[in-house]
């Protein structure tokens, strides 16, 4: 059997040559490789798992959402950790309540969705003159979520019936008055409150550290006393931008250009019309759109042996809503905005005339043309800088490739030196010192490139003091660079830290001193030395608190109602210490009583919203919900 492959070779290598090859040209290695590994899976709900892959076409589907909403926002925040670990959670969620709504035996009926789809603003927004669904739109919007028309209905049928299991629990959620109340009330009580503050900074002309208390801190602390690790770089950006400064258009070729796309850079024939629509869609039967037909025909008689009553008769008699109100005006136009039989016949006509019935898909028309818009020819002078913008634009597109190639090769192959690819492709040679290896606050763009950081900062690049290759930084920009010098992370000396040393022990020590008085102020006033003043007294609350700190704030509060008034010492750390006296409680006012109805309802929200995350977490146990890759904030 052997002997035919022994024989052979030449031609058996050629047949796996033919068909290994192709398939690592479309696949390559990786693709290989991914094919024999299993999916990755990020979490498991009721033993099925949700995989990397699906967790990425979610958030690629969430992300664009977003986008679409808000086109301005940064892309960076959409794909944070943060904005990835919470579509997982969302992921999770849906699959908790679907698996709880299938278990339930929750379903949505044919006449259920139906209904939905129906009062669906975004559905009805897709609905033409006639009242039927326009269904290219639908297909696209079924489309623009990843679905077809049945896997959209299905999934809007998937959500109907996970909405059931929600809804039950909110339903049958309520607070009574009088539990809403006992909570309200202290959240919403009011204290009246005098406070003194015992402010470190008051006490830092009081600390006077010696040489050798600066040097204990010092070596206690160095860990405070740090200089990161930093670079001085060079690098080269190779964009669109740069490809477009080095491309020159002959004056010939601007005029060829402008000779051949005259008429399109001056702009568009517009058309202005009226129109009487009669209503027959395809879908009516041949006895209506007969009846249809005849009705306009009448119509049709009267606009011509009237044509200045034309926006009367529309007004009267027309079944387009939209315009008929306006005496049937459809204001100015442009080809590819009216249906194809109606542009047809309105750019055939001419200024004034009446046309013949219409026929669409919406029914039949009669159309008075009542305008015509030119376009005015502009000159070559007029458009010559957008010409040339447009054909450099043209170019750079075209040529960036060939740019990307010659980058890639130059900065790989002459690695010692940026000079090289700079001068090749007339690129700017850049600098930033004191280059950190993480992105700094603030910094945008290449330098808050975590791909390029991490390259400019690799052992290899700081040993070598060579290029790093070309990274690709955003859609047509590759940039590369090199370490020029390196500081590695280090303690400084204490001569060079001295003045921050010597603040952070003052303050130490200053906190100290403030927390010390005002401990023993307060121990004097609890044991009844009242003081000789105090400042004047003010009225805080949970939702009013007068900017006070939060440790101040809820020392007030906390303070039992039924020993009043009384007195509450809070440490503030850093800042100092403060006292507070709670003179008396304050009773709501009118205002706050009228607005009680609302608290109310704000409060069995809170509690509605309490029970149906409890109701989650129940499923969550009972499903064995396990999310296997760690949240952001854990790695923090």
């Amino acid at each position: 059997m052997f002997d035919i492959f022994r024989k052979h070779t030449k031609v058996m290598m050629m047949v796996l040559f033919l068909l290994i090859i192709p398939s690592f040209v479309l696949f390559g290695i990786d693709g290989y490789n991914r094919m024999s590994e299993p999916d990755e899976a990020v979490a498991r709900v009721g033993g099925n798992d949700i995989t990397k892959t699906q967790w990425d076409a979610a958030h690629r589907v969430e992300a664009d959402r977003i986008r679409a909403s808000m086109p301005t926002i940064d892309a960076k925040l959409l794909d944070s950790p943060e904005a990835r670990y919470a579509t997982l959670e969302r992921l999770v969620r849906d699959r908790v309540v679907a698996l709880a709504a299938e278990q339930a035996k929750l379903s949505t009926s044919d006449a259920r969705l139906a209904r939905f789809l129906q009062e669906d603003p975004t559905i009805a927004s897709l609905r033409k003159a006639d009242g039927t669904i326009d269904m290219d739109r639908y297909r696209q919007l079924a489309a623009n979520q990843g679905f077809t028309p049945e896997g959209f209905e299905n999934n809007v049928r998937f959500d109907l019936a996970r909405q059931q299991v929600e809804t039950a629990v909110r339903a049958s959620s309520f607070a009574l008055p009088a539990v809403a109340d006992v909570a309200l009330n202290a959240f919403f009580e009011k204290r009246e409150v005098q406070i003194v503050n015992f402010l470190a900074n008051d006490y830092a002309t009081k600390v006077s550290p010696t040489d050798a208390e600066l040097e204990a801190f010092y070596q206690k602390n160095q860990a405070l006393f740090q200089s990161p690790e930093q670079a001085q770089v060079e690098y080269v950006v190779l964009d669109l931008d740069a490809v477009r400064k080095s491309i020159q258009i002959p004056e010939a070729d601007l005029k060829a250009y402008y000779e051949q796309n005259a008429t399109r850079l001056s702009g568009v024939e517009e058309r202005r019309a009226s129109h009487i629509l009669i209503n027959a869609p395809t879908q009516a039967t041949d006895a209506d759109r007969q009846i249809a037909r005849l009705k306009a025909e009448e119509l049709l008689k009267a606009a011509r042996a009237n044509p200045a009553a034309f926006a009367d008769l529309a007004r009267k008699n027309s079944q387009d809503q939209g315009s008929a109100a306006k005496g049937g005006d459809l204001d100015f136009f442009a080809r590819g905005t009216m249906v194809k039989p109606f542009e047809d016949a309105a750019f055939a006509m001419q200024k004034g005339a009446i046309s013949d019935l219409v026929e669409s898909d919406f029914g039949f028309h009669i159309i008075q043309l009542t305008d015509i818009k030119l376009p005015k020819q502009r000159s070559f002078d007029d458009l010559r800088a957008s010409l040339e913008a447009d054909l450099i634009n043209q170019q750079a597109q075209r040529k960036f490739a060939e740019f990307a190639e010659i980058f890639t090769n130059t900065v790989y192959e002459q690695s010692d030196s940026l000079q090289p690819v700079a001068d090749k492709l007339k690129l700017e040679i850049k600098t930033a010192d004191k280059l950190a290896r993480q992105p700094q606050a603030g910094v945008t763009g290449i330098l808050a490139n975590e791909k390029f950081l991490d390259r400019l900062f690799s052992s290899d690049t700081i040993a070598n003091k060579r290029n790093t290759e070309a990274i690709e930084t955003a859609a047509n920009q590759l940039v590369a660079g090199r370490v020029v010098t390196h500081q590695p992370a280090r303690t400084l000396a204490l001569a060079e830290v001295q003045t921050q040393v010597r603040a952070q022990v003052v303050a130490a020590r200053a906190s100290e001193l403030a927390q010390k008085e005002g401990a023993e102020k307060l121990a004097l006033w609890k044991a009844g030395s009242a003081p000789a003043s105090l400042p004047a007294a003010q009225v805080v609350s949970r939702d009013q608190p007068l900017n006070l700190p939060a440790p101040v704030l809820t020392a007030a509060l906390r303070a039992d109602s039924a020993k009043l008034p009384a007195w509450e010492g809070v440490d503030l750390g850093a800042q100092g210490y403060a006292v507070v006296r709670v003179n008396r409680v304050v009773a709501r006012d009118e205002a706050a009583q009228a607005a009680l109805r609302q608290s109310r309802d704000q409060y069995a929200q809170w509690w509605t919203g309490a029970e149906s995350q409890a109701y989650y977490a129940l499923l969550k146990e009972k499903l064995k919900v396990e999310i296997l890759v760690p949240s952001p904030e854990i790695n923090r």
